[in-house]
């Protein structure tokens, strides 16, 4: 969509094979949580500039729109996990899923972004060219959403084709910022199990939770023991189910409360606003800390969090074999359990925990190695992700495709050789939109320096030689299922700053707000002219726009709910 008063306005470009092909100064991949912090962030600062959101599916919001299963919840609390300009208010801290996704488009809606969006704009190309320091993007329009065509009476819609007819087209940009996360919408890991045929029940994955599914009174079985294992196993147990969650091997958990009872009291003392940002602050503090003392006394952590699980399970029950694992924690993500739901659930007698391993299916139940049979109407398959980075966008750099996995990581931002292009990737340790609200400010840092100097284009070099980039290891170093089954897809990273991701809030702090732009990694220079890297710099010139500057300035990200 383009609305002539924003700075979504198309910008003036070379013909196509078919006509004018549309040039953008930025473009913003992902309209869910990364997407439209990134896309509000960038517009306020650069409101000249011609900017536009393209997202895959009908409606925006992302994960939080895809996954409806029962309980459907954050992982993390939300001063965190909301963004620094629009700080979260709510007292609920673990949020359910409806209240992130309407957060996420209000947001949107306030800051002008819902305008900039383009809806089931599908990008399946980028390719670069440094003759001109351009994104070529190959966008596929008006092709059915293939995970939900509908997000609701109240959802945005897409005012283009509705009839399922793809059509591909063509438009330029001078930088490209991936805000798609890092997996596949249309399809969760789904594993083929042992004598599954046989089963004449019915089987669900929580990433295409059926509309309508009626589970209060049947037996359900959730095959995992993931977070969202734990998000679903208290919800159907709420709804009236008899619930199963059957796991391989254990993970650890902890329970944390799901509201904060600090907040409001505080408010009325220095007001909302200021309220929340503690909270925020608190929230960042206490992540860190408690992650820096589970990797350096995992042991002793270890024991705290058993300790703790077992003061909220039925006396007699098997915390060794249920809720401790081989690993160390933070070896693999926390499982949060907001307010112990998941083991009140245990102690009323409305969901238990199995560990074994699946044998075989009846045709009502589960046949476990053990010879136990678990009767299931319902299997769900909570068995993770599908690994996809970039939304499964195809990149090529001057004719030479761009394989992720060859290239590490600037700042765990850019890739090395790669041009004028972000990507999102938050943390794995803290909540996702910390990092990210990290990279989007260092990106606008980045575009500030090139408009200053007349300058189009901007790479990271990676070092070689002695002072190189030391061991490489997985962008990601959690040993989940999911990343384990996409670590050949990954990037690397080095083993020293800049090419190396801390997963430390303050150390990154510093690193992207205050480090240096020039000198530290980046080649910076302009189409037609030598690349420069540290060193003198020309005087500073106007830098091209694409688009005049418009009379109406977008609305500024505020402080304000």
């Amino acid at each position: 969509m383009t609305d002539e008063t924003t700075t979504s306005a198309p910008a003036s470009s070379a013909d196509g094979p078919t006509g004018p092909v549309e040039h953008l100064d930025v473009v913003v991949v992902g309209a869910g949580l990364s997407g439209v912090g990134a896309a509000a962030r960038l517009r306020a600062a650069f409101p000249g500039r011609s900017i536009a959101v393209l997202e895959a599916r009908a409606v925006s919001g992302g994960t939080w729109d895809l996954f409806r299963y029962p309980g459907v919840r954050s992982d993390s609390d939300m001063a965190t996990l909301g963004y620094s300009f629009r700080p979260w208010v709510d007292e609920r801290s673990i949020a359910p899923g409806a209240a992130i996704l309407q957060y996420v488009r209000d947001t949107a809606a306030e800051t002008g972004v819902e305008q900039l969006v383009r809806y089931r704009h599908r990008v399946v190309g980028a390719d670069w060219s440094s003759d001109d320091d351009r994104w070529t993007l190959r966008v596929e329009t008006g092709a059915a959403d293939p995970t939900r065509d509908s997000g609701g009476p109240d959802a945005p819609r897409d005012p283009g084709t509705h009839d399922g007819a793809v059509t591909t087209t063509t438009l330029t940009t001078s930088f490209l910022f991936l805000a798609s996360g890092y997996y596949r919408y249309d399809r969760g890991h789904r594993p083929e199990l042992p004598g599954e045929a046989a089963y004449e029940g019915e089987f669900v994955h929580p990433q295409q939770w059926p509309e309508g599914l009626e589970t209060a009174g049947r037996d359900v079985v959730v095959i995992g023991s993931g977070a969202t294992a734990m998000t679903l196993v208290p919800a159907l147990a709420a709804g009236g189910a008899r619930v199963t969650m059957l796991q391989r091997s254990p993970t650890w958990v902890a329970a944390l409360p799901s509201r904060d009872r600090r907040l409001l009291p505080r408010a009325r003392r220095i007001g909302l606003r200021a309220s929340a940002r503690v909270s925020r602050w608190r929230g960042i503090a206490t992540g860190l800390v408690t992650y820096r003392f589970s990797r350096r006394a995992p042991e002793r952590t270890g024991r705290i969090l058993r300790e703790r699980v077992a003061a909220r399970l039925p006396e007699g029950f098997d915390v060794d074999r249920h809720f401790v694992p081989r690993y160390d924690p933070w070896d693999e993500r926390l499982c949060v359990v907001p307010d112990g739901d998941l083991f009140r659930a245990i102690r009323e007698g409305s969901a238990r925990v199995v560990t074994d391993t699946i044998a075989g299916f009846t045709p009502r139940g589960v046949q476990l190695t053990s010879g136990e049979e678990l009767p299931a109407d319902v299997v769900v398959t909570a068995t993770g992700l599908t690994l996809q980075l970039f939304g499964g966008v195809r990149m090529t750099v001057d004719g030479r495709e761009v394989d992720p996995a060859e290239h590490v990581t600037y700042k765990g931002a850019m890739l090395d050789g790669v041009p004028n292009m972000a990507f999102a990737i938050g943390y794995t340790n803290a909540s996702w939109t910390l990092k990210i609200d990290l990279v989007v400010a260092f990106v606008e840092r980045v575009l500030r320096s090139m408009e200053s100097r007349g300058e189009s284009r901007v790479v990271p070099t990676a070092p070689t030689g002695s002072r190189g980039l030391g061991e490489l290891t997985p962008l990601i170093d959690l040993r989940s299922g999911y990343v384990a089954r996409g670590v050949h897809l990954m990037p690397r990273q080095g083993a020293r700053t800049p090419w190396r991701l801390h997963q430390d809030y303050l150390r990154d702090l510093v690193l992207f707000r205050l480090g240096r732009v020039r000198g530290d990694g980046l080649t910076f220079g302009s189409a037609g002219g030598r690349a420069r890297g540290p060193g003198p710099a020309p005087a500073p010139v106007p830098a091209p726009m694409t688009t005049p500057p418009t009379t109406t300035r977008p609305t500024r990200p505020k402080d304000r709910p």
